[in-house]
């Protein structure tokens, strides 16, 4: 059935269109000046914070070089504690101000949120919405997250967005938002997936050679006017199996690619493209998926995924040395070992 499907698939690079078919770039103007946009919005995402961290940036002073905003499930507790003693600790550095917050949905059971409230107590950074927690609704936990950070931290520099099972070195991130196009030796290039150019294709990433877009961040110090959104980006076919946890079935969907996304696991935007991004996805056809949404919107608004090695969307295998110039693992649901890892990598001056 599926081989069948992609014989019926679009062609991504001559008949891509997803809707609305609207300027968007002048509509997401419309939004950064303040004006009344002159169409109206397909999505909203008007849920309600049951729980929104309003301390976390509440210093007006202070303008947070990186916030960390992590998609949890309500009965990771022990996953969200260790963040807290590692990684997502803003006080890792005395000289860097890091906020974090974690992003959760609603349940059916009480006793459950209960801990979550008593949780939220001790911490104060739980940012929950209304909306039922499940993988299905991934697309609106994440856009919680874009929500909050525009409208409770937004002079925060740069967002980290990041799944509870991930191992992050805040020192590789923070060394890579100084010169993302030459972290850490190599030079990681952008990602243009909808031109006919000179391409690479290895396990579904597309790495594209372009200077100019690579110049925009390899001379200056990146800041809130350089739209960046990094991590691994991948340029993939959609799955067309009905049994796959994944499956698109073509009237959702009907090309044959993709467009250029970061996977989801862990990911950073900045400031601008934060705002693009937000504003974007009121007028984008709403996706299940988070990561190929978010693509979309990126693409809608010609935001150009940046591609870096150093995000693993799969667990890297741990050596010491190995983990030097990591940025992001995934696979480290097990707190104890996420613990261990980091105060080891820590320890050695890689975290």
């Amino acid at each position: 059935m599926g081989v069948f499907t992609h014989l019926l698939e679009k062609d991504y690079y001559s008949e891509f269109s997803y809707p609305l078919n609207v300027d968007l770039q002048r509509l997401v103007s419309q939004h950064f000046r303040g004006d009344t946009p002159e169409t109206q919005p397909i999505n909203l995402f008007n849920y309600t914070y049951i729980k929104s961290s309003e301390n976390t940036c509440e210093d007006s002073s202070l303008s947070p070089r990186l916030l960390f905003v992590v998609k949890s499930a309500m009965s990771h507790f022990e996953q969200r504690q260790a963040i807290r003693q590692t990684w997502g600790n803003p006080k890792r550095f005395s000289d860097v101000v890091i906020r974090r917050v974690f992003l959760l949905g609603t349940g059916s059971d009480r006793d459950l949120q209960r801990r979550v409230d008593l949780e939220d107590d001790t911490y104060g950074d739980i940012v929950q919405a209304d909306f039922h927690d499940n993988y299905r609704n991934n697309t609106l936990k994440t856009m919680s997250g874009f929500k909050w950070a525009v409208e409770k931290c937004s002079l925060a520099e740069f967002v980290l967005f990041s799944d509870d099972d991930m191992y992050i070195s805040t020192k590789n991130v923070l060394r890579f938002l100084r010169n993302p196009s030459s972290y850490p030796e190599k030079s990681s290039q952008p990602v243009r997936g909808s031109e006919h150019r000179e391409r690479s294709l290895k396990q579904d990433v597309l790495i594209v050679s372009d200077d100019d877009t690579a110049r925009q961040f390899a001379s200056v110090r990146p800041n809130e006017e350089s739209k960046l959104y990094a991590g691994y980006v991948f340029h993939s076919p959609p799955l067309r199996h009905k049994w796959s946890k994944w499956f698109v079935p073509l009237e959702e969907y009907p090309y044959h690619l993709w467009p250029p996304y970061v996977t989801a696991g862990a990911y950073v935007v900045s400031r601008e493209a934060l705002l693009s991004l937000h504003y974007g996805s009121f007028y984008t056809k709403y996706f299940q998926f988070d990561d190929i949404f978010v693509g979309l919107v990126a693409l809608k608004v010609n935001i150009e995924p940046f591609h870096c090695e150093e995000f693993y969307f799969w667990k890297k295998s741990y050596s010491k040395a190995g983990y030097r110039d990591v940025i992001a693992s995934h696979g480290y649901g097990n707190p104890d070992e996420l613990r261990r890892v980091w105060h080891e990598q820590k320890s050695a001056g890689h975290a």
